[in-house]
């Protein structure tokens, strides 16, 4: 079990402060042990690939959980996949492929954690978690209580799920289907060309905002005139208008900034309100309320 400050920098963001503490847990023992040692209220944070986070540059004064290989196993028996945590989905995604499986190679393109994308409902490519997802291992991080929480108890939507931020989703199991193995290798191809070939690299979290119903968020910030529009140290990517490119050395706070200033330039344009999809970690109560539509989550 390793510590350290970092967090910000540990986003794909690459920009932030830190935090009082960062825990790597490596095996359920280890899980087990800090779980019993967490001060009652004390803040924590749960960390997957940190690819949909932006922490300020004022940091996170709790600890951040992240889970490590002893949270990585994968096991798929006829068209039922078990999968740790700490899984990337990428990973999970070409390895149901080569078992002859379909239904979950959308998730090439994700660069998350099966954990993370359980939470949140991640999704892309006309799917998501809730689309195979039937049942998730889930651990209390107050009482350390382990629970097991199938699709119902999940109540997923769009991006998101019933799971708490004082809760940690520790496996995930799916029912895929029997597919054609080349007709899911040759889309696995297409998702990522397709990805190379509209999305950034770089320094971003990934989609910004939500898409409204029926309509695009990229499209509405094109849309506003917003294509390339810097504040700081952060722009609006020329690729694609819902990614948000940070500068090496930028701040998180220009990048929230630059958020903001897009939410009031579409709903002025267009007179629809975007919500963040990303997690504001340590921002001010109201950045945060906002950002996401007038809830503080």
């Amino acid at each position: 079990m390793s510590t350290g400050a970092a967090f910000g920098a540990r986003t794909t963001l690459r920009v932030g402060g830190e935090a009082a503490r960062v825990i790597d847990i490596a095996s359920f023992e280890e899980l087990e042990r800090v779980v019993e040692e967490l001060a009652p209220h004390t803040p924590v944070f749960v960390l997957g690939r940190g690819s949909n986070t932006l922490v300020s540059d004022a940091g996170f004064p709790g600890i951040v959980l992240h889970l490590g290989e002893g949270f990585s196993d994968i096991s798929i028996e006829g068209t039922t996949v078990r999968s740790g945590a700490a899984v990337d989905l990428p990973v999970l995604a070409r390895r149901s492929v080569e078992a002859g499986l379909a239904g979950f190679e959308w998730a090439v393109g994700v660069p998350g954690s099966v954990g993370g994308a359980v939470a949140m409902n991640a999704g892309g490519h006309g799917s998501d978690m809730a689309a195979s997802v039937v049942e998730v291992t889930v651990m209390d991080l107050d009482t350390g209580v382990i629970t097991q929480r199938d699709r119902e108890g999940l109540t997923f939507s769009y991006r998101h799920s019933s799971i708490g931020q004082r809760e940690l989703v520790l496996a995930a199991r799916l029912e895929l289907r029997i597919g054609d193995q080349e007709a899911s290798r040759s889309l696995l191809r297409e998702i990522v060309k397709w990805r190379r070939e509209h999305q950034p690299g770089g320094a971003n979290c990934g989609s910004v905002f939500t898409n409204p119903d029926g309509d695009s968020a990229g499209r509405l910030i094109e849309a506003a005139g917003l294509r390339g529009r810097r504040h700081g140290t952060a722009a609006v990517s020329d690729k694609h208008a819902n990614f948000i490119q940070a500068d090496a050395g930028g701040a998180a706070d220009d990048v929230a900034a630059l958020m903001e200033e897009v939410v009031q330039s579409v709903e002025k344009s267009s007179g629809v309100r975007l919500r963040s999809e990303v997690r504001l970690v340590g921002f001010a109560p109201e950045v945060r309320a906002f950002l996401s539509g007038g809830s503080d989550t």
